[in-house]
Parts: C-alpha cells; sequence; structure tokens
C-alpha cells in the first residue's frame, strides 16, 4: 500500500465508535495506521480532518478524511467490498433491518447507559431500568428475527455491523456493572442477547484486539463522572 492509499484511524482508547471502526477493518483485513488523540489536547490533524466535530474517530483514506463511525463502516464495506466478509447482507430488506437495529442500540441503548452516568439516586436507577427494557426490546423485536438458528452472530459465521455495534457498546458490561453497581445483562430476562453478546466477546478478532487493563477503564468512568455530576446541565 503506498503512502497516498494508506488507511490511518485517528482515535481514543476508550470509545467505543472507535472500537466498530477497528473491529471492521479487522473483519475486512485492512492495513491501517492507529493514532492516539488526547481529549483534553486535540491534534492539529485531528482538527483539520474534522473541523465540524472536531472528535474521533475519523478514518483518512488516499489522504482524505472520512468521519463519523456509522457513515465510516458504510465507506469500509463498499470501498472494500471484495475483502474478506461483508459486512452487511446482500437483501435490501434485511440491510434495512439491520441498519435500524444498529440504530437503536447506538441512539437508545447508548444514550440510556450514558445517562445512567449523568445521574444520581433514583434518576441514575430510571436509567438503568431504561438500559435494561431497551435490551429486551433488541431480544423480543430485533435478535428472534434476525439471528438465524444455528448462527452464531446475527451476521452468520462472521462478524457484521450489527454485531460490532454491540460488541463495542456492550461488550465490557461486567465492568460497567461493577462500576454501578447494578445488574444490566439478566441471563434469564434476555437469555438471547446475553448468549449472543458472550459468544461476540470470545470471538477471535475481538480477542485479539484486547481490551484495556479493567483498573484504567474504571479510572475513567469516574473521571468522566465526576465530570458530568460536576457540570451545571446535571446540576
Amino acid at each position: 500500500m503506498t503512502d497516498k492509499n494508506k488507511v490511518v484511524l485517528y482515535g481514543f482508547w476508550a470509545c467505543p465508535f472507535v472500537k466498530s471502526v477497528e473491529l471492521a477493518l479487522k473483519i475486512k483485513g485492512i492495513p491501517f495506521a492507529y493514532v492516539e488523540e488526547d481529549f483534553l489536547n486535540k491534534s492539529p490533524e485531528l482538527l483539520k480532518f474534522n473541523p465540524v466535530y472536531k472528535k474521533v474517530p475519523v478514518l483518512v483514506h488516499n489522504e482524505r478524511p472520512i468521519c463519523e463511525s456509522a457513515i465510516i463502516l458504510e465507506y469500509i464495506e463498499e470501498v472494500w467490498n471484495n475483502n474478506g466478509p461483508s459486512l452487511l447482507p446482500q437483501d435490501p430488506f434485511k440491510r434495512s433491518q439491520i441498519r435500524f437495529w444498529v440504530d437503536f442500540v447506538k441512539n437508545q441503548l447508548y444514550d440510556s447507559l450514558l445517562l445512567s452516568m449523568k445521574t444520581e439516586g433514583e434518576a441514575q436507577e430510571k436509567a438503568m431500568e431504561e438500559v435494561k427494557e431497551r435490551l429486551k426490546v433488541v431480544e423480543e423485536q430485533g435478535l428472534k428475527s434476525l439471528l438465524a438458528e444455528g448462527s452464531p452472530f446475527v451476521n452468520g459465521d462472521e462478524l457484521g455491523y450489527l454485531d460490532i455495534g454491540m460488541l463495542t457498546i456492550l461488550g465490557r458490561y461486567k465492568i460497567y456493572e461493577e462500576f454501578f453497581g447494578m445488574k444490566i445483562m439478566e441471563e434469564e430476562e434476555i437469555p438471547i442477547v446475553f448468549s449472543w453478546l458472550n459468544r461476540l466477546i470470545e470471538h477471535p478478532i475481538a480477542k485479539e484486539l484486547g481490551a484495556p487493563p479493567k483498573e484504567k477503564i474504571l479510572g475513567l468512568l469516574h473521571i468522566t463522572r465526576q465530570r458530568f455530576l460536576q457540570s451545571p446541565v446535571a446540576a
């Protein structure tokens, strides 16, 4: 791969949306360079490549930036459609269903989890209950029809778009449970989601990418929560 055609991912180690891009690149077998960003001191390159949102992830390919994780994953699928397994089914209707549930996981499930970080007491308990209720929606309305009988993942035998989305949002659920002191994944309530997520966590590519030390993640969660609670909006 020439310098002009090289792929560079700008990210932050704890960002789930950066991890989704990393997973997609790994699944497709696309070599890439990774540049770690500092949220408190963003690089000139990041600000140049993403002047609108000024955030990660940003994928640079052919010296041109692509921003926003959902758009990046679609770009990867279209540009490298002959590399590795497809991230989306070929059937247009099935594609639409996958996109719907990825959006639900990202904008409903993740938002409820984030709200749990920003609140205390009854408000936090309510936010966590929303997480559980939305997991039930994923189970009843999504997975029961999307997860084909005998297939370990929504994308069949390989990780796909929705598998990536769920893994990066809730792949660290055990650490979140420890941090919040509350259960998130109740096997008896959402057995399909529970077994699916744990298969995702054990996937060789997920394990190859690895995870930061638990103490590092917990430390960031504590810092982030304190900032949320001390902000005027949280008050």
